[in-house]
Parts: structure tokens; C-alpha cells; sequence
């Protein structure tokens, strides 16, 4: 005899399928998954399965507020054993966040250890960490025991877990939530349980209540770091009333007392001699207090804040950051709105209130839509609990019949037992009892036959009987079902009332003053300079005003080009022959104390290009520009500040023309003079110089040889100036100028006696 032992061919199990389809269906799957098993909350109970089955297994395990802690990890090992096969570092991650009171506003673990700081350093491992439920996770659990919801089999089969929890504590709203499935994502900021409580108060008294009305009574998210919401209450209910929306959070400044005795959330905190310091004493939720503390030491260590000197963490269990400013002519709101601008003190939370409804289908819904969601929830479980309750009951009153017929006949029963082999059949035919009943009977204990035990029977049956009425009117009646879920609302309030530690509201809605713009250069410490740009392009500033005739010091084969005075606060505008206009800030000039740096290492000057001008930017000035070629215009000095490296194209240039001159044109001026390189000079009045932001501009001088060599401007009145040769220094005006005045683009004539031979004014 022989048996076949060959295997089945696995090749005989492959479907041929197509790989697109084969791969979009398991995506599917995954996806899906991941929406309603993982990411998104529940409507009902606002917890993510992680989360309900962490409270499940402590409840397990007799976790009470009042009974002993446990450790971390028995709970740990109890949750991916039996309800939730993933990683323990995720599963203990999550319970972590349960407990932290810095990350859930009414905590739902309490935890005994080190379950991390607001710092962002993270708890300890959890073989060194124990934990029980709060007194707010067995209001979320009140009912499991009482029929109000499904219980569904783990993942195998060998246990069971409650499909939803049904306490009245309104977690969703209260604690919040986020998370990021695959193509949606949710973002719920915890609130204040008071506020939605009288919320829901109100949509149960009227359904039809207007969005506005409700948010009378709930004024938006209570972070449990605290803070500001620095938004409009229009803004607020907009994003509410569409379950999306951006809000601003800022940090709180501490309170201090202002020079009439009243106090203030002004930061501000007076030290000796006129000295201050800011002061911060809530930061935006989710932001770690060290990443802040590290921003602003960035911010200082690259100067990019030089209005602030320090900042130190003096904090314990309450949050103390002090900023110093650079000295006490600082302004304090300049200071606020910088570090507003320029750190996460404000943050933006997007509000996506994306959750998954009693048939477990993701949507985006309105407060309005949450409460009346919420609501309709807790009726049904009312309803369950309440028939759950009659089930019970009727259990009870069968047996309680069934004992005072006993006690009725109590003789006869006695003597049916002690003459009859099969007393059970015998009591039920005679008294017509249920098979329940005489079970119950003959499983009564002798001490049970007192008289008075009689008596608390049939009181009992009255209780339940009346009980039992009350139940059945509950049951048929909406209206008392609504007053019943209103008055079970109420009594929860009282634990989270304004006046208690934990429901004090933590966040101000506040709307914020309109911004006050600045600039960077506000931020700069205005001080003297002198500037100095050498021939071959090295530029330094030198503190204070140096004499400008002074011998600088130049690397070997290098000259003067450029000196000129200026503060820290001001811009330079740099000149380049190709037309390009560059702009530095003085603060950024290196020091004088070597021979400074390439200036090109600052601006992107192009490779051939040679600087001709470096002037101080001054608002609203106008500047003469003209190329070698005779064509010229007046600019305006604001069109001419660069945002960026590469500069600004102003003059426009062709092949062997250059922009040659770049002067300031001071307000009194009336006339410009042109000088050729023929020695041709003219002058005509400054109304016929177009002012252009860009281009190639006019013609100045007519030439037949040769270009322009220099250009300027003066008052017709006072005539021409210009320095005499030699060591002399004296200077020479010619006062009568109107022999040169004629129309612009004219060829002129020879200029005055004494005129510089290298026709340059």
C-alpha cells in the first residue's frame, strides 16, 4: 500500500490578477484601517482604540482612583496581549500622554513617576513608571457594567472590549484630539467641560438654536498650558461653525503692577536704576519650553533679535522665562511683537474637527453637529440603560413572587421538601411557580425563614415595582428622557464647575491689537560709523566719526575709493558702472580693526563690473545718474533699495556705456552742469531732468568725440564751486554761470578760467 505524500504545488494558489487592481484594493484596506481603527476619534467618546483600550485593560486590571498604583508596564503588557497587537513603545507613548496634565486638559491617567515635562525631555521607561485611572476616566466609563454598549471580541477571539465608552464626560470636545490617517487628518483643541456642557444644555432645551447662540455660551479652545487666543470671536465662530479654521496662540506675559497700583498681563518687570525685564508665564500648547528657550538663543547668537541681550529659564512648577533687553531705551511692545514674530511664543492651531460618527464614517462637522451628534448618543445610551435596567428588574421581581408565595405556604413548601424525592416538580405544580422561582426556593438559606425577612421582601417588591413605572413612563417619553440626560449633566458640571481647580478656564480669548509692523532696523542700536571702501572692493566701518581726510590704512597694492559718515541704522546704496544698484546695511559691515572684507562676499556684484558710487540712503532723496555717453536722469532713492543680493537694475546699459556719475541732488538745487571730455561745459535747469525708475534717460551734452566726464548739480544764484590743484585747499566760484546756461542736449562751451584740467567738479 502507498500513500501520496507529495505537497500540493503552490503555484496552483496564485490568481492571475492585474497589478494595479490587486494593489489598489490592499491599499484600500489600509487605508481604511488606518481612518476608522487608528487615527481618528470617536464622536461618542472621543477616544482612538489605543486610547479606549488603555482605559479598558486599568479598569481590568481595578485601577481606581482610590485602589494602589500598578506598574506601567503590567498595563503595558496587558494591552498588547489581549486588545491591541502593536508596538509597547507606541502603547505606552499614548498612556504617557493620558497622564500628562501639560498635554490633556482633565487627565485620564494618573501617573506616578516620570512621565515627562513640559521642558519636551520624555518619561521614563515604563518598568520605573505606575499608574490608575482619574476620577474624570471612570466618569467616561460609568455604564460599561449596565448594558449601555456593544461588546465586541478582540483581535482573537479569546476576549471581549466595549465598542465605544458610555460615560457622560464629553472627552471629544473636553480633551481634544489629533491625528493624520491617509488623506484626511484631524485637530481637536480641548475646551472647558463647563462651557460645553451649558452648551449641549442649551441644544437639548432647543434644537433648532442658532450657531451664534451657542457660541454665547462656548467661547472657544482651553488649552492646558493656558495662553491666548489671539483671535477675533468672528473669527472663532467662523471656524467653528465649518469645523475649520486657523487660530493664532501666544503665550501669556506675567502679571505686573502698573505705576497707579493696578495690575496687568504687561510682562513687564521694573528693576533698579529704570532696568526692566519681560517676563512669560504660560507658552502655547504643544510648544516644549526648551525648544522656545533655544529659538531665542539662536535668534540672539545670530543677531537677528539685537534688541534682546539674554533669556533665562528661571521656571520650577510654574513657567518663569525672563528676556533682558539690550538696555532700558528698548520698546517692551517692540520686544512682545518680536518675539511674536520671530519665535513659536505665537503659533498657529489648525482646527479640523474631523471625527468618525456612530456608523463610523469620517466627516468634518460643526460644533453644532458634535453637540446634537453627542447628544442623540448619550439618549440612546440612556435608553439601553434604562432597558437594561427593567430586564434586571423583572429578573428580580420573579424571584421576589416566587419567595412570598414560599413564605405564604411556608409549612406546606417545608413539608414538600422533607417528604418528597423530587421537591421541584411537586412546588411548581402546586403553587405554579416558574422553574427559576422554585430553584430559587429550595436554594434559600434556613436564617432567610425569620419573620422579618417577610416584611423587607415585599418592601423591596415595592421599590422595584415603583422603580419599574418610573423606568416605563422614561422609556415612552422623549421629553423625560431629555430632562433626565439635563439634570445628569448638571450634577456633572459641579465637578468641573469655573470655580474648581480643574475646570477653571486656562486660555483668554483675547483679540489681539492690530499688529505693529517693523522692520528689522528698528531692532538696531543706532551708533556713529565710518565707512570705508577701498579701491579693489574691501569695505569695513570703523566706530564713531573718523576724520575722512585721515591716512586709512589698505592692504599692499590697494588705495582709498570711498569714505563717507554714517549711523548703524542706515543703508548703502553701492553703485556698480553695468547700472546695478546694491544695498548693505551698516550693521553688517565688519569691523575696521583688520582691513575689512571683499564686499563682494555681501553682494552679488557681477564679475566685470567696477563699483562708482557709495552713498547713504536717505528717504525720498533723488539722485542724479549719468553715463559716459552723455544720457542721464534723476532717480528716486527709495526706487532704488534692493531686496536681495543680486541688486537692482536701474541704468540701462550698452556695449562701452557705463554709468558714470551718481550724485545726490540736495532740495535747493535748481540747475545741473555737464562737463565733456572735450572740455565743453553746459548748464540748463533741473526741470528739463526727466526722474525715471529705470532706463537709459535723456541726452545732457551733444558730442562729436569723446563722453561725459563728470556731472553736477547747483543753485544758479551761487554759482559754480570747485577746488583749486596743490596743497592749497582753497576752493574757487565762478558766481555769473548764465554764459553756459542753454537748453539740455546742447554741445557748450569752454568753461572758466581755472577750471580743473581733469574736468571733474
Amino acid at each position: 500500500m502507498t500513500t501520496d505524500t507529495t505537497e500540493p504545488d503552490p503555484f496552483d494558489a496564485i490568481v492571475d490578477a492585474p497589478f494595479d487592481a490587486a494593489l489598489s484594493e490592499r491599499y484600500l484596506v489600509y487605508a481604511l484601517s488606518t481612518i476608522t481603527a487608528r487615527s481618528l476619534p470617536d464622536l461618542r467618546d472621543g477616544l482612538k482604540p489605543v486610547h479606549r483600550r488603555l482605559l479598558w485593560a486599568m479598569r481590568q486590571l481595578k485601577l481606581n482612583p482610590n485602589d494602589a498604583y500598578k506598574k506601567s508596564a503590567r498595563v503595558v503588557g496587558d494591552v498588547i496581549g489581549k486588545y491591541h497587537p502593536h508596538g509597547d513603545q507606541s502603547v505606552y507613548d499614548a498612556m504617557v500622554r493620558l497622564a500628562q496634565d501639560f498635554s490633556l486638559r482633565y487627565p485620564l491617567v494618573d501617573g506616578q513617576g516620570n512621565f515627562g515635562n513640559i521642558d519636551g525631555d520624555n518619561a521614563a521607561a515604563y518598568r520605573y513608571t505606575e499608574a490608575r485611572l482619574t476620577k474624570t476616566a471612570i466618569q467616561l466609563m460609568a455604564g460599561l457594567d449596565e448594558g449601555t454598549v456593544n461588546f465586541i471580541p478582540t483581535y482573537n477571539g479569546e476576549e471581549e472590549e466595549p465598542e465605544i465608552f458610555p460615560g457622560l464626560f464629553p472627552n471629544l470636545l473636553a480633551n481634544g484630539s489629533s491625528g493624520i490617517a491617509v488623506g484626511m487628518a484631524t485637530n481637536i483643541p480641548s475646551h472647558n467641560v463647563a462651557e460645553i456642557i451649558d452648551s449641549a444644555l442649551l441644544l437639548i432645551d432647543n434644537p433648532h438654536a442658532e450657531h451664534a447662540q451657542l457660541m454665547e455660551l462656548f467661547h472657544g479652545p482651553d488649552f492646558a498650558t493656558g495662553g491666548i487666543v489671539a483671535e477675533s470671536r468672528e473669527v472663532i465662530s467662523r471656524a467653528y461653525e465649518t469645523g475649520r479654521g486657523a487660530l493664532r496662540v501666544r503665550g501669556r506675559f506675567s502679571t505686573g503692577r502698573n505705576a497707579d497700583g493696578t495690575w496687568e498681563e504687561t510682562g513687564i518687570e521694573k528693576l533698579g536704576g529704570g532696568a526692566w525685564q519681560l517676563v512669560i508665564s504660560e507658552i502655547p500648547y504643544q510648544l516644549p519650553k526648551g525648544k522656545l528657550i533655544e529659538q531665542v538663543a539662536q535668534l540672539i547668537a545670530d543677531k537677528k533679535l539685537p534688541i534682546l541681550e539674554d533669556v533665562r529659564d528661571e521656571s520650577d512648577e510654574q513657567i518663569r522665562l525672563v528676556f533682558v533687553p539690550k538696555s532700558r531705551n528698548v520698546d517692551p511692545e517692540l520686544l512682545k511683537e518680536s518675539l511674536f514674530k520671530l519665535t513659536d511664543l505665537e503659533t498657529r492651531f489648525g482646527l479640523n474637527l474631523n471625527v468618525l460618527d456612530a456608523s463610523r464614517t469620517p466627516g468634518v462637522l460643526s460644533l453644532k453637529l458634535v453637540l446634537q451628534e453627542w447628544i442623540k448618543s448619550q439618549i440612546d445610551i440612556l435608553v439601553r440603560r434604562s432597558q437594561h435596567r427593567l430586564a434586571k428588574i423583572a429578573d428580580r421581581l420573579e424571584l421576589l413572587d416566587g419567595y412570598i408565595i414560599a413564605y405564604l405556604n411556608l409549612d406546606r413548601v417545608i413539608e414538600i421538601i422533607r417528604t418528597e424525592d423530587e421537591p421541584k416538580p411537586v412546588m411548581m405544580a402546586e403553587f405554579g411557580l416558574t422553574d427559576r422561582q422554585a430553584e430559587a426556593i429550595l436554594n434559600m438559606r434556613l436564617r432567610s425563614l425569620r419573620k422579618l425577612e417577610e416584611m423587607e421582601l415585599r418592601r423591596e417588591r415595592d421599590d422595584l415595582l415603583t422603580e419599574k413605572e418610573e423606568l416605563e413612563k422614561l422609556l415612552e417619553s422623549p421629553a423625560r428622557q431629555r430632562t433626565r440626560l439635563k439634570r445628569d449633566l448638571s450634577n456633572l458640571r459641579k465637578d468641573y464647575a469655573e470655580d474648581t481647580p480643574l475646570g477653571r478656564r486656562r486660555t483668554t480669548i483675547a483679540e489681539a491689537a492690530p499688529t505693529v509692523e517693523f522692520s528689522m532696523d528698528a531692532m538696531i542700536e543706532k551708533a556713529p560709523v565710518t565707512v570705508i571702501l577701498s579701491a579693489k572692493g574691501w569695505v569695513r566701518g570703523a566706530s564713531g566719526h573718523e576724520p575722512l581726510d585721515k591716512d586709512f590704512k589698505f592692504k599692499e597694492g590697494d588705495g582709498p575709493a570711498f569714505a563717507l559718515h554714517a549711523q548703524t541704522t542706515d543703508k548703502l546704496l553701492v553703485a556698480c558702472d553695468n547700472g546695478r544698484f546694491y544695498t548693505l546695511g551698516c550693521d553688517k559691515l565688519p569691523s575696521a580693526r583688520g582691513f575689512g572684507e571683499p564686499i563682494r562676499t555681501m553682494i552679488d556684484i557681477d564679475a566685470g563690473a567696477e563699483i562708482v558710487g557709495l552713498l547713504v540712503y536717505k528717504p525720498k532723496a533723488q539722485l542724479l545718474l549719468a553715463s559716459n555717453a552723455g544720457r542721464g536722469f534723476a532717480a528716486e532713492a527709495d526706487e532704488l533699495l534692493a531686496e536681495t543680493r543680486k541688486g537692482r537694475g536701474v541704468m540701462t546699459t550698452k556695449p562701452g556705456v557705463k554709468l558714470a556719475v551718481v550724485r545726490e541732488i540736495p532740495a535747493e538745487h535748481d540747475h545741473i552742469a555737464v562737463v565733456g571730455d572735450n572740455r565743453k561745459l553746459v548748464i540748463f535747469s533741473l526741470e528739463e531732468l526727466p526722474i525715471l525708475a529705470k532706463g537709459q534717460g535723456v541726452t545732457l551734452q551733444r558730442y562729436r568725440d569723446g563722453g561725459l566726464a563728470d556731472a553736477t548739480t547747483l543753485k544758479l544764484d551761487e554759482g559754480l564751486s570747485w577746488k583749486m590743484g596743490g596743497d592749497s585747499g582753497r576752493t574757487r566760484t565762478e558766481s555769473d554761470m548764465r554764459l553756459w546756461k542753454v537748453a539740455r542736449g546742447a554741445a557748450g562751451r569752454l568753461p572758466p578760467n581755472g577750471f580743473p584740467r581733469d574736468n571733474k567738479f
